[in-house]
């Protein structure tokens, strides 16, 4: 399909706001910022839906979908990113990130900044890209999936710690679990033989940026129709230490790391696992299973895409990322 006229400036497109209230700390101020843009631009005043605990997105974006929003802006963190972005797999309406998370990694991934004029400028500018998606257990996720480490790593990062400051909480809630037991799992790459590993952890990811800026898969690209997949399998704290500063550093082959690319996965562990979604929990299980689903969604990004600045602090959290864990280590 054709998207250069359907959305952008000089045409009254309608677009509506899904926002997460626990992200924002003065709801008025972004109603009143976002009316005003929008009615420079020409656009109608959108329609307003809040998350709640029950429904973190899904809902209020299918609801925008059916009045016939054709962009809905999404303000909350990767996992109120995640959920609208369910509701949109599959239809021409265009998601705009205005991201107000701790990791926002999906923005970080493609280049979108965190600023809030240069977010809804981004949209009313008119740049379109398709996104792969994952697919796992009835749900979706536009950055990663995981069982273990990971996804203990998330449980024992509390929301005030992120609060008071952002992403260094996930280093503090890692730091918990550096010296759990690995699990024994079984994992299927599409058709493959299943391989056996005593892994840490499992990443399945359709991005390969972690919060600061850290790049774990380097080849991981959201529009190439597959999923990267890391497998991790540190034994000591100084393996832990050794597999963190390699990826920091960029090698291509960090220790006790192992890196497959695929359309589907299925991974099987001996025991009940914690795992997650775009950084929310899902009820732990035996099993992970994903899948890509190519060019499912629509997504606005810069013209042209990507965000020098944005690659700047990346790689400037990515250093303060080293350092930490040269501290701690």
């Amino acid at each position: 399909m054709d998207t250069t006229d359907r959305i952008g400036v000089g045409r009254a497109t309608r677009s509506a706001v899904v926002v997460n209230p626990a992200k924002v700390d003065n709801l008025s101020e972004l109603r009143r910022t976002v009316r005003m843009a929008l009615s420079r631009a020409g656009w109608p005043v959108p329609r307003w839906f809040e998350t709640t605990p029950e429904d973190p997105g899904r809902g209020q974006a299918r609801e925008a979908v059916q009045a016939g929003a054709e962009v809905v802006f999404v303000c909350g963190g990767d996992g109120t990113v995640a959920s609208v972005a369910s509701a949109l797999v599959g239809t021409d309406t265009a998601m705009a990130v205005l991201p107000a998370g701790t990791g926002n990694l999906l923005a970080a991934n493609l280049g979108l900044s965190t600023d809030l004029a240069a977010g809804l400028e981004v949209a009313l500018e008119g740049g379109l890209r398709r996104l792969d998606v994952g697919a796992s257990h009835g749900q979706f996720f536009t950055v990663m999936a995981g069982m273990g480490f990971d996804a203990h790593m998330l449980a024992a990062t509390s929301e005030t710690a992120k609060a008071r400051i952002g992403w260094p909480a996930y280093v503090l809630g890692a730091i918990r679990h550096l010296r759990d037991r690995p699990m024994r799992v079984s994992i299927r790459i599409d058709d493959g033989e299943p391989m056996r590993r005593h892994a840490r952890s499992v990443l399945i990811a359709n991005v390969g940026r972690l919060p600061g800026g850290v790049r774990l898969l380097t080849e991981a690209q959201p529009d190439d129709g597959l999923l990267d997949i890391a497998i991790l399998t540190p034994r000591s704290l100084r393996q832990w230490a050794a597999l963190a500063l390699a990826v920091i550093r960029r090698s291509t082959r960090p220790p006790a790391m192992e890196v497959h690319r695929a359309a589907r996965i299925d991974v099987l562990s001996s025991g009940p696992q914690p795992r997650q979604l775009d950084g929310d929990l899902i009820d732990p299980g035996r099993r992970l299973i994903a899948e890509v689903v190519p060019s499912a969604l629509w997504l606005s990004v810069p013209q042209p895409a990507g965000h020098p600045d944005l690659a700047k602090d990346a790689d400037a959290a990515a250093d303060r990322a080293a350092r930490l864990i040269e501290k701690t280590a």
